[in-house]
């Protein structure tokens, strides 16, 4: 599990179909009116082929707004991303493209990193939660929550909550030191991983690095990939 991304939301003019129908139209006939006969088959298949393209990647013609809606749709309820297709996850991987143009100039300052956050995505499964959340690790450790805490001025807190066997709770939490690398990129390096199960509580293994790139933030959803391309989708805290 990492710590992940930032970008800033507006707004954009909604696509008002009675409108630019009917201009489609006086152009449309306009442009039959003054094309050669020989000219107007090929202006045809033009026009089909462009609407063809628009109709197919409506998402394309969004502003950031739809483009979290869609995407947050697309991830919810998918116990992070484990229950989706190849394909599932690819589409989710082109909402995330087209946000990430909408990202601010260097996110790794955006104060909207501090918070809470849920990570409700990942295209990894073990990347968040490591041999918990493995195929293996699935089978006796059911994921409760994932939760990424950011807190200023350069400390994460990231923490798997489970229930072991069906009804032991438990939880493994890590914390961090930030780092900023560059405009986009940070490195965190956490200290050893702390195990909870019930009255069991101690620390196993050594520390742990990640390098991310930030690629959206906004009031409610932050991106980002890891350094081996793991996309990360977090929503913030209640």
């Amino acid at each position: 599990m990492a710590a992940y991304s930032f970008a800033l939301s507006s707004s954009f003019t909604q696509y008002k179909p009675s409108i630019y129908g009917s201009i489609s139209k006086r152009i449309n006939l306009s442009l039959n009116a003054s094309f050669p006969r020989k000219y107007r088959n090929k202006y045809q298949k033009l026009r089909i082929a462009t609407s063809s393209v628009s109709i197919s990647n409506p998402e394309l013609r969004t502003g950031p707004d739809d483009l979290i809606a869609s995407i947050l749709s697309k991830v919810m309820q998918t116990d992070g991303g484990v229950s989706l297709t190849q394909k599932e996850h690819e589409e989710v991987a082109q909402v995330a493209n087209e946000l990430q143009k909408y990202c601010v100039d260097e996110p790794v300052k955006c104060p909207l990193i501090f918070g809470g956050w849920d990570v409700v995505y990942c295209s990894n499964p073990t990347s968040p939660g490591g041999g918990y959340r493995s195929a293996f690790g699935r089978l006796f450790f059911r994921t409760k929550e994932m939760i990424q805490t950011v807190e200023a001025p350069d400390t994460v807190r990231n923490k798997v909550s489970f229930s072991l066997f069906g009804f032991l709770g438990g939880e493994v939490s890590l914390k961090g030191k930030l780092k900023v690398l560059d405009s986009q990129w940070i490195q965190v390096i956490f200290a050893p991983p702390e195990l909870k199960v019930e009255a069991l509580d101690f620390r196993y293994g050594g520390e742990s690095e990640v390098k991310l790139q930030i690629t959206y933030i906004d009031e409610k959803v932050r991106l980002g990939k890891g350094s081996r391309g793991s996309l990360f989708v977090f929503q913030r805290r209640a």
